[in-house]
């Protein structure tokens, strides 16, 4: 069978078992920040398991691709090396949600390997947890696998999500590969060889631990199972290892052709095709290659592809190339895969060019290290230097030295980090932290999006990030009611600000933030005194909302309108909205062009002038989904979503924000500036309403301004302009011509300056009026003047210093231009060099100049 039979067979079994076949989700996980990337079936259904997620079936299955490149699950080092470890791989998964428990997940497990698959029962070992007799009897007594084929284990058959939370017994399949490969059974001492491969693990969570390790049944026991689709597609395909199965070999073969190779079996080659999967897929999902985060994975995972190119004998760039023969093998299983391949290539592209301008350096530095290694280890300052400074991931240097027989100084390098991060902590600065981190506080009822004042009851008060019980007056710190008009700040839209006030009580709300569902009211008591049980009025500053609803919206038109200019991998990497402007990140891989910046700018407009309604429904995830709403990445939704729809349809995504009423509120969209801030990130500044007629006005005020300083009309400005520069290039050509004119006229004074030193002539002179390209132009004229000489020239323009330094020809066995020139340039604070017979430099200490003129003399008398 081949891959993509085996996952249909899968999914097509368990859904005749009345499970709900549940689509792959995002390699970025959506409902847990601890973890890097997806990396097992059940991280989409985590909150399920947990009881936070209800959704409307009680059985799933999925084939859920997964990356394990980061973080706890890295698996980079040993890819290509080993036979069945990858960056990449897909999980056929079935789950129950306080359904069916163990028998039921063992019996179906048993009938899909022996009916479904028909592998032979003889070749299937099977384990248990040393406690879990349940399991056990099912397994020996039920469905009668043989007592010798059968083993109990501790630690190996135990699984937990963390230290903490839901946990189990788990049971695993292994295939037998036969008696000619090495290795004995689960639980025997040589078990970690190749002949007993694990290929299916049932996990029964019936568990959560506590915080002092007690084990607490769940009320409702579940399944979580993984099976890896290379593993099992290996077994059916009668092969070893899985870069022999169907779908690797076609990668392999696609990047042999790609880097010139003829040997299938190189481990370059694995290398190369395994990292084609992961790139592909996280460049899919939206990650772009950066200095940090997912990001850096992304983009070590690609500098490691390119190195195994090179290693292949490869120079030019190769790796984008093979996203279409991924897309040939699991395109069908993955449109998206399809429908973003030219933007994955490019993205690809673009990270091999860049990389390809520091390889060079990188491998020089790193070859000139391993020259000096006394021993089998290369110092950790060495492996931080090459990542700090030439893009080389530990991983990429750690593959070179198991190349070259040695290992890397890890904790050395670790030590390099830390001190690093601890320049980084000591620049940064931090602000009183008011969300008092560890205190559980109640759930703040919000009411802000129907209305501006309401009273509320104060449930606490905090300073300093502490509970207290009164706050007086002239103190800062947070206030907790139970409920709110002010919005805490959350998806880049800031907090509400104004006052909570009653009589003579009035306490000026700077800011509001989250934590948890509670809202705080963050400022400083102006007058009175508040303590717990108050009643306050809780007004907002509507002016300020109002204009931050105008920016809110107006990035929603902005992220729609970027997709349609951009293309559909433009996602948001981040956004700031206040009052006074909007800031949106999303994912881009090169500067937008002004012309496309315009047409965004003008599709934005469009829809304000549509004046068309914002509708805002409260719908669930699925509904959400149908109606076509964009997510985004990392970020958590509850059961219930507010579908945010703007423009009949033109943006539709979920926003817990305020927003305007009408399209046409927002006035007008002015974008101010388009940056790049990380690698693959750009970033677009914008204003709206009377800020944005503001930037127009002040716009034209410039070009007014300008059009009278030119003596024109701002029609004509540019072309004043134009006839302005092209009369200033054409004094500078000038200008230029007549110093190198004056310095060659000059040149027979100043040689005769020229001194005799032990045979060598030697001249060594400030030239008034020159510039760094007259004082070349004169020391070549010089050189020839003189014949065999030693020449060093300086010029002082305001309190900088540019010196030439030349040597002829005939003398640069004995004196080097860049040596003099370094000799000099020290000496007036600067620095200098350059070939053996002509250097350069400059320097900042213009009352030094003479005395290092002179010291020319002695410097050659001392090495003539």
């Amino acid at each position: 069978m081949k891959s993509a039979q085996i996952r249909d067979a899968f999914l097509t079994f368990f859904e005749s078992k009345g499970h709900t076949v549940v689509p792959s989700s995002s390699l970025i996980p959506g409902n847990d920040p601890t973890l890097l990337f997806t990396n097992a079936g059940m991280v989409q259904f985590k909150d399920v398991f947990l009881g936070s997620d209800p959704r409307p079936y009680t059985r799933a299955a999925s084939s859920q691709r997964c990356v394990r490149a980061g973080g706890k699950h890295n698996d980079l080092e040993n890819v290509g090396y080993t036979a069945r470890h990858h960056t990449f791989f897909e999980m056929l998964g079935n789950f129950s949600f306080g359904d069916y428990f163990k028998r039921d997940a063992i019996h179906y497990a048993w009938e899909f390997l022996t009916k479904t698959l028909g592998l032979p029962e003889e070749r299937l070992w099977v384990t248990v947890h040393v406690s879990d007799d349940e399991a056990a009897d099912i397994w020996l007594k039920e469905v009668g696998v043989s007592a010798e084929r059968f083993s109990r284990l501790d630690e190996d058959n135990f699984w937990q999500m963390g230290d903490t939370g839901p946990c189990g017994p788990s049971s695993e399949i292994f295939y037998d590969h036969g008696a000619d490969v090495p290795g004995g059974p689960p639980g025997s001492e040589n078990d970690d060889l190749d002949r007993y491969i694990e290929i299916w693990n049932l996990v029964f969570m019936q568990y959560e631990r506590q915080g002092d390790g007690e084990l607490k049944p769940l009320p409702n026991p579940s399944i979580d199972t993984g099976m890896g689709l290379e593993r099992i597609a290996a077994v059916m395909q009668g092969v070893h290892t899985n870069y022999e199965i169907d779908l690797f070999q076609h990668l392999l073969k696609a990047a042999a052709k790609a880097t010139g190779s003829d040997d299938l079996e190189h481990k370059s080659l694995r290398v190369i095709a395994d990292h084609i999967r992961s790139c592909a897929f996280l460049v899919s999902d939206g990650v772009m290659p950066s200095n940090e985060g997912r990001g850096y994975v992304l983009r070590r995972i690609i500098r490691r592809a390119i190195r195994h190119g090179h290693k292949l004998g490869q120079q030019q760039a190769f790796f984008h190339t093979l996203v279409d023969a991924l897309a040939e093998v699991m395109g069908d299983a993955y449109p998206e895969l399809l429908e973003r391949k030219a933007q994955i290539a490019k993205v690809l592209l673009q990270e091999e060019e860049q990389f390809e301008k520091t390889l060079d350096k990188g491998m020089a530095v790193l070859e000139e290290a391993l020259a000096e290694v006394r021993g089998s280890e290369i110092p950790g300052e060495v492996v931080f230097t090459l990542y700090d400074t030439y893009g080389f991931p530990v991983d990429l240097t750690n593959d070179i030295a198991r190349e070259r027989d040695l290992s890397i100084d890890m904790a050395g390098y670790e030590e390099a980090m830390e001190a690093q991060r601890a320049r980084a902590r000591a620049a940064g600065s931090f602000k009183v932290d008011y969300t008092a981190a560890g205190l559980e506080l109640p759930k703040t009822e919000f009411l802000g999006y129907t209305q501006l004042a309401e009273q509320g009851t104060v449930l606490a008060l905090l300073k300093g990030g502490a509970e207290v019980e009164r706050l007086i007056e002239g103190e800062e710190g947070a206030i907790l009611l139970d409920r709110t008009p002010f919005y805490a700040e959350s998806g880049g839209q800031v907090g509400d600000c104004g006052y909570l006030q009653l009589g003579d009580v009035r306490f000026e709300v700077r800011d509001c933030v989250k934590q948890g569902d509670a809202h705080l009211h963050v400022g400083v008591l102006l007058h009175g005194s508040i303590a717990e049980g108050d009643r306050l009025e809780a007004q907002v500053d509507g002016g300020v909302r109002q204009a931050t609803a105008l920016n809110h919206s107006a990035t929603h038109l902005l992220h729609a309108a970027l997709r349609q200019v951009l293309g559909e991998h433009v996602t948001q990497k981040g956004s700031l909205v206040d009052s006074e402007r909007l800031r949106f990140d999303f994912s881009h891989f090169e500067a937008v062009k002004p012309a496309e910046l315009k047409a965004i700018e003008t599709l934005v407009n469009d829809q304000v002038r549509l004046n068309s309604d914002v509708q805002i429904e409260v719908c669930d995830m699925e509904e959400a989904k149908a109606k076509g709403a964009m997510a985004l990445f990392g970020e958590k939704y509850g059961n219930e979503v507010r579908v945010l729809t703007m423009g009949d349809g033109f943006s539709v995504e979920l926003c817990g924000g305020t927003h305007v009423r009408r399209t046409g509120d927002i006035g007008l969209l002015r974008i101010t500036s388009e940056s790049g801030i990380a690698s693959g990130v750009r970033r677009i500044e914008a204003v709206t309403g009377a800020r944005a007629l503001a930037a127009f006005d002040r716009a034209e005020a410039l070009v007014d301004k300008a059009a009278k300083t030119l003596k024109t009309k701002p029609d004509n400005l540019a072309d004043k302009l134009e006839q302005l520069l092209a009369q200033n290039r054409k004094l500078e050509k000038d200008l230029a011509a007549l110093k190198t004119k004056l310095a060659a006229s000059g040149s027979s004074d100043i040689a005769s300056q020229a001194q005799d030193v032990k045979g060598v002539k030697v001249l060594a002179v400030n030239l008034e009026g020159a510039d760094a390209k007259s004082l070349r132009d004169s020391a070549d004229q010089l050189k020839n003047k003189l014949g065999s000489a030693v020449v060093l020239l300086a010029a002082v323009e305001g309190d900088k210093i540019a010196l030439v330094a030349g040597v002829t020809k005939d003398l640069t066995d004995r004196f080097k231009a860049g040596d003099l020139m370094r000799h000099v340039a020290e000496q007036v604070g600067g620095k200098g060099g350059g070939r053996p017979d002509m250097a350069q430099g400059g320097g900042t200490d213009v009352a030094a100049l003479d005395q290092a003129l002179a010291s020319v003399i002695s410097w050659v008398e001392a090495k003539a």
